[in-house]
């Protein structure tokens, strides 16, 4: 028997090797995006000949991946996922190449337009996750979600532990050291893609679980996004990712000014923000397998919560840092993972295909865009106050989500 012309006992083996390759791309997309993102601050500084410039390439950078989400989820919905994918993650090659020749032609401006680009690897790459949700049963959604994002551990302990050797590298080649990040990003991206194109077959859409497939209510087949976002599911989990992004960049973006600040060199630094990514990324299949046992309201709460701890820590930790910042780094980290998965998974309940794919775009443009925003925010709060200021004003912005779970939460995460 066949389903759209596939063997139906060949379904299983193709979904697990479909979420195995979003695994890959994920892993190899961030090493090259993260690599990228480290170097860009410092490339910046050195060609404008001003510090003040070296938070131009991150900002661009994410609102490249802001972008994209919108760009890719349309090309998704009018010619495939996969079409989709390699768009994006091409235009990451793209991206690092320009980076690369924009550095040894001395031009922020092309610089910057390379940064942009490759954002697009990363909208990619985070477009995955929902890809990878359609393939799943529903009771096994947020497990699958949580593997894919997994994935990204790899590229947030490799991307900047590559960069030295990657200068190294550059120096033989004749090029300027900080080139070599441009090199990594390049040849990682560029591995992303050569998978995604071998092995994102065939296209993603014909391989959904049947639980994505359902028939439209009558008269709901082109519903706008503001009768989606009347969805309980589709509202708490759109605020829940916002707001969690928000608060992450908000706290992270400063710590290791803060932390160079008061003394500590980049060995601390190193450590603290490696023990924030840690929590962001590692426990992933965990997150995902308590999404599913306990439900995405409960794992929300859970990271809402975590949150809001590690956004008091920050607050209260004592000026020289020390283990109490870095535990508020790690549970930050966890917290954004909790909401991420868990917001994840929730926002495609109670939706077919199509409605999930024009969701997530929005969904991932605005998880982006305010990220963008944050950063530059963050600055200009311990500029006006205190990093302490930072904690407090994440701790505020968490009420936001944390009402609408209470008003709304119990009508939300509905069964696909």
């Amino acid at each position: 028997m066949s389903i759209d012309g596939i063997d139906e006992a060949r379904l299983p083996a193709l979904r697990r090797r479909m979420v195995w390759t979003l695994f890959a791309v994920s892993a190899l997309g961030t090493t090259g995006y993260i690599a990228a993102v480290t170097a860009g601050t410092l490339v910046a500084a050195e060609m404008a000949g001003s510090a003040s410039a070296g938070g131009l390439p991150t900002t661009t950078t994410t609102l490249g991946t802001a972008a994209a989400a919108s760009l890719l989820s349309f090309i998704m919905l009018r010619f495939g996922r996969r079409l989709g994918m390699l768009a994006g993650i091409g235009g990451g090659v793209v991206g690092g190449g320009l980076a690369l020749a924009a550095i040894l032609v001395g031009s922020i401006p092309l610089f910057l337009v390379g940064c942009l680009l490759t954002g697009f690897a990363n909208g990619a790459g985070q477009l995955g996750r929902y890809i990878a949700a359609d393939l799943a049963v529903p009771e096994r959604r947020a497990s699958t979600i949580g593997t894919v994002v997994w994935g990204a551990t790899i590229g947030a302990v490799a991307g900047p532990n590559l960069i030295a050797p990657a200068g190294e590298v550059a120096g033989l080649l004749g090029l300027p050291p900080l080139a070599g990040a441009y090199l990594l990003t390049v040849t990682f991206i560029g591995l992303a893609f050569l998978i995604a194109f071998v092995f994102l077959r065939p296209e993603p859409y014909r391989l959904a679980d049947p639980s994505a497939m359902r028939a439209h209510p009558e008269g709901t087949a082109n519903a706008s996004i503001a009768t989606l976002l009347r969805n309980p599911s589709v509202l708490v989990a759109l605020v829940t990712l916002v707001a969690g992004q928000v608060v992450m960049v908000l706290i992270m973006t400063m710590t290791a000014l803060h932390l160079t600040d008061h003394g500590h060199g980049l060995g601390t630094v190193g450590f603290v923000l490696s023990a924030h990514t840690f929590g962001m990324f590692a426990l992933s299949p965990i997150t995902g397998r308590l999404t599913d046992r306990f439900g995405s309201p409960r794992v929300i709460a859970a990271g809402l919560t975590t949150l809001a701890l590690a956004a008091v820590l920050a607050a209260v930790a004592p000026p020289d840092g020390g283990a109490l910042l870095t535990l508020a780094l790690f549970l930050l980290g966890y917290g954004w993972n909790l909401g991420f998965v868990a917001g994840s998974a929730m926002l495609t309940a109670g939706l077919v295909l199509a409605e999930r794919t024009r969701v997530q775009g929005v969904a991932d443009g605005l998880i982006w865009t305010t990220a963008a925003l944050a950063s530059l925010l963050s600055g200009v709060v311990v500029d006006a106050a205190s990093y302490a200021a930072l904690g407090l004003l994440g701790l505020a912005l968490l009420a936001v989500p944390a009402a609408l779970m209470l008003a709304r939460g119990g009508r939300a995460a509905r069964p696909a």
